[in-house]
């Protein structure tokens, strides 16, 4: 694992988060929701439901989801997914609580006059009650949904609107994320400082030709990599 070098970051005036699974654990209170969804149904397979989110077929949050798997159960109705909408969005917010050392480091960045910007593919309604929930959205300038930037992740779209939001210059800018694919490789594609939050990423597999700067064990390692030093 890379160490702070002291020297090669220090020029990095704006930090770019992704949001889900770099600054707290989503996936796993998504997949506690499903597990809540699949027990009020009374029948089928968390891990399942889970699944059907990943398909690609509509978005990874969206209830359609739900829709098709009550479906392929044969229990589908009217009322009864309602419920479970509103049990899956309830139980996968009330879940998600930041990483240990988030907040700290994002005011350690703060105060150091770094400039900070999430970059996320979670639609504006989604992200904003996810940080506020987290207590984490007073610490950004700026949070970038597709929705303002035209497209998801990896097209540099929303990484190139949040540089010009913060008026930073992609060669001082870093930015950190879960995903190889989505978060680091448009980052290097645009010159910037690239953070790999090994911690978050819990997809299968790996991608040997996409390389980090840095790969962080925890969020908090990323202060010393900009040059941050003591408390």
């Amino acid at each position: 694992m890379q160490k702070p070098d002291g020297t090669r970051h220090n020029a990095v005036e704006a930090v770019l988060c992704d949001m889900d699974n770099t600054l707290f654990d989503f996936v796993r209170a998504k997949r506690e929701a499903c597990r809540c969804v699949v027990d009020h149904l009374g029948a089928g397979d968390p891990e399942a439901l889970f699944s059907q989110f990943l398909r690609g077929i509509h978005g990874f949050e969206d209830h359609e989801n739900i829709r098709d798997y009550m479906n392929d159960l044969g229990v589908y109705e009217e009322r009864t997914f309602q419920v479970c909408c509103r049990t899956y969005e309830d139980v996968k917010l009330g879940l998600v609580e930041a990483y240990p050392g988030v907040e700290e480091t994002l005011r350690r960045l703060g105060d150091a006059g770094i400039s900070l910007a999430v970059v996320t593919d979670a639609e504006s309604p989604q992200a904003r009650r996810r940080l506020e929930k987290t207590g984490l959205i007073d610490y950004f300038e700026t949070v970038v949904t597709p929705e303002i930037s035209g497209r998801r992740k990896p097209e540099p779209d929303s990484l190139l609107c949040a540089l010009r939001r913060l008026d930073a210059a992609p060669a001082r800018a870093m930015m950190v994320g879960d995903s190889l694919v989505r978060d680091i490789a448009p980052g290097r594609h645009l010159g910037m400082v690239t953070a790999f939050a090994a911690y978050g990423d819990w997809r299968d597999g790996s991608v040997p030709d996409i390389k980090a700067d840095i790969v962080l064990a925890e969020f908090a390692e990323l202060a010393g990599h900009v040059g941050i030093t003591g408390r």
